[in-house]
């Protein structure tokens, strides 16, 4: 039975171990139920005690033990050298020993699968992050909460697509394989299509394809779906990530800074019961409404100093040098104001904050802004000093897009990769006419980041981006 090449090739339904630790957890010490139940996990610890073996099994809903009698007990001294990690199934009775465990006592088992390669320290766990990343097979038995960081990212998807669903709006799938990197600010990752004889990129953004849609009548519409951009790492970046994208007609960038908000908030009373909770040891309150305030002023409120288009492109220079910030040759106005937010103001905005009215000149998507000449209508909300989401007052008229197009174009041929690359068939779409619309993009790694309370976004992706192992490093868990 034990033997490995005995391991069978489906084992009986199991019942998970968090319904057996809820289900009888009236049983008194030294108790018995009478229930004959089959469960299934993995060995985390086994300690042989002469005729007796007590192992820890744990699954996925949780852990409970295993109680194992040289008397009772199928092939006990097979059982007692099971190791860590092995998977196994386990049928007995459900009881609670003299100690007050609650367990199950093996009649009979099956190997399931052996663990040839160990867990770590079952006390410790796996500290090395190199290795917790690139095996997070691994890291997931081996560390404490790790699974739960992950379920909880899965509940949150599952909390903003059910909102996203209750309020009129329909999910889409489109191309990550795009012919014209365009969308965001971002080199792309170029690869070739063969059959097409072209270069193809991993998408940077889903924007105008959703766009496009809306011209073709959907009025409500999203995608939750991964994003590429050929940039470097962090605790904040991975070049791999998850991003919501919706659009709503008839709505500007006010109301869909609401639906952020809503869908947010939303999100933590889905998985935590709660919006309000703590973040690196500091108090968050994630509920409706958020604080609303221009990107000009925050950066007076951390800076000291003003920073307004109109005082000219010498005199925001000289401000910026004062505080560090050295202007490079191709910024213009617009875009130094945006660099000296980013780099002094936004690292400092603690709660949830609307920051509104960027410059014109970095928001090449977005529409003028309806009163202040030089800004565009668009957003970020910043939480514990990250941007989460951006939201827009779209673009609509296929005339100014393509002047924006443009401006894009002249950064690009200036040295700036990032610059966004012309879409024609993105302007040949709005030439059919795009009404009034309102669109968001939130970071769905960041969202999870605060609501798990974890500072590296390494943390909160199942697989992320690592440098390659040298070809001859051994694995060594």
């Amino acid at each position: 039975m034990s033997a490995e090449q005995d391991v069978p090739y489906r084992f009986a339904e199991t019942t998970p171990l968090a319904e057996v630790a809820t289900r009888f957890s009236a049983i008194e010490s030294g108790g018995s139920s009478g229930v004959v139940v089959t469960v299934g996990g993995r060995i985390m610890r086994n300690r042989p005690q002469g005729g007796l073996a007590f192992a820890e099994l744990r699954d996925w809903s949780g852990a409970l033990q295993l109680f194992a009698l040289a008397s009772e007990t199928e092939d006990f001294e097979a059982f007692t050298r099971l190791s860590l990690g092995d998977w196994i199934g386990a049928t007995g009775e459900v009881v609670r020993t003299r100690r007050g465990e609650l367990s199950v006592k093996v009649a009979s088992w099956s190997l399931l699968a052996r663990a040839r390669v160990g867990f770590g320290d079952k006390w410790h766990g796996v500290a090395d992050p190199d290795l917790r990343y690139r095996q997070r097979e691994v890291d997931l038995w081996a560390n404490e909460g790790v699974r739960e960081v992950f379920l909880t990212r899965s509940k949150v998807l599952r909390a903003i697509r059910a909102m996203l669903d209750a309020s009129g709006f329909v999910e889409v799938e489109t191309p990550v394989l795009q012919p014209v990197a365009s969308g965001g600010h971002a080199r792309p990752f170029v690869t070739y299509y063969n059959v097409l004889h072209a270069e193809y990129y991993l998408r940077i953004a889903t924007e105008l394809y959703l766009k496009r849609l809306v011209v073709g009548g959907f009025e409500r519409v999203f995608e939750v779906g991964r994003l590429f951009r050929n940039e470097g790492l962090s605790p904040r970046h991975n070049p791999e990530f998850t991003v919501l994208e919706a659009y709503q007609v008839y709505a500007d960038y006010l109301d869909m800074a609401e639906l952020i908000e809503s869908l947010v908030a939303g999100a933590a009373n889905a998985v935590l019961g709660r919006t309000t909770l703590e973040y690196q040891g500091r108090p968050l309150e994630l509920a409706p409404p958020w604080r609303r305030a221009s990107m000009n002023e925050v950066i007076a409120e951390a800076t000291g100093t003003e920073f307004e288009l109109e005082m000219g492109l010498s005199e925001l220079a000289r401000r910026a040098r004062a505080l560090g910030v050295e202007p490079e040759a191709s910024w213009g106005p617009g875009k130094l104001i945006g660099e000296v937010y980013e780099r002094l103001a936004e690292p400092v905005i603690w709660a949830p904050t609307h920051v509104l009215d960027y410059p014109l000149e970095v928001s090449p998507l977005a529409r003028a802004h309806r009163s202040r000449p030089g800004y565009a209508e668009r957003l970020s909300p910043v939480i514990a000093g990250r941007e989460i989401a951006e939201a827009y007052s779209e673009l609509t008229d296929p005339d100014e897009q393509r002047a924006r197009f443009s401006a894009q174009a002249a950064e690009r041929a200036a040295g700036n990769e990032e610059a966004m690359a012309t879409d024609e068939e993105f302007l040949e779409a709005l030439e059919h006419g795009m009404p009034p619309t309102g669109g968001i993009g939130i970071g769905i790694d960041r969202v999870v980041m605060v609501l798990t309370d974890q500072a590296n976004i390494k943390e909160v992706l199942l697989f992320p981006a690592l440098r390659p192992r040298a070809r001859e490093e051994e694995p060594s868990p």
